[in-house]
């Protein structure tokens, strides 16, 4: 079985990309396609990774966030490239997400509740609210919209399943492993505690992209979400 992890392919070229794909598509359950890849690759470095990644899932993490219109008609553009996940920004509004889960048709659209890089201090120039109180908010304003993924820090897993259960599918970046740096992320947990959370796909990158072994780091990984860190 595959470790319940996105790679997240940001590196400084496609071909480095290409590389950790063909590396890892029989050990891990999906790679993750961000702004850095996608625009400077575009659709011909995309297709490259998806021939690459054999039977492993493909998320197009490129958070739309726009009026309704356009980001149905950005969707609509890039389900021909045939991407299993495509997100997008929550704080977009229920009419957004609505066009957005429309436009993708068999495409899951995860909804991007409150970035992993942004403190109480951040949030309260936006919203009065807590960030867990907010993250909640936009889940259930997604999930009434027909998302059927949401991407939330590992400090809000417990309360959307607590609130949820198991109607939705949980992508979790801010994933740390215990000796590695925060670096620009400020909401983190380790592997073993997200998933015991219940989180479903780890977001994780720079652990695995600059370890000596990127194979041997992910199985170490895995273990650790049998055992605990």
């Amino acid at each position: 079985m595959k470790a319940p992890i996105a790679l997240a392919l940001d590196v400084s070229s496609i071909d480095l990309a290409v590389k950790f794909t063909n590396l890892l598509a029989s050990e891990v359950e999906m790679f993750k396609i961000g702004l850095q890849t996608y625009l400077r690759d575009g659709n011909d470095g995309f297709k490259r990774i998806k021939e690459a990644a054999k039977e492993s899932k493909i998320f197009l993490d490129l958070k739309l966030h726009d009026i309704p219109q356009t980001v149905s008609n950005a969707i609509s553009s890039l389900k021909l490239l045939q991407p299993d996940i495509i997100t997008v920004h929550a704080l977009g509004g229920s009419e957004m997400l609505r066009s957005a889960v429309a436009a993708a048709g068999d495409i899951e659209v995860a909804a991007v509740t409150v970035l992993t890089s942004l403190r109480i201090d951040d949030v309260k120039t936006f919203s009065h609210m807590q960030i867990e109180d907010l993250v909640l908010n936009l889940s259930e304003q997604a999930i009434s919209a027909g998302c059927s993924t949401i991407v939330c820090s590992p400090l809000e897993v417990v309360s959307i399943r607590k609130a949820f259960g198991n109607k939705v599918k949980l992508i979790v970046p801010g994933v740390r492993i215990p000796s590695d740096l925060i670096n620009d992320q400020a909401r983190v947990a380790t592997p073993a505690q997200t998933i015991s959370d219940g989180a479903d796909v780890l977001v994780i990158g720079r652990p695995i992209l600059q370890a000596i072994d990127p194979v041997t780091q992910v199985h170490s990984i895995k273990k650790s979400l049998s055992v605990g860190i």
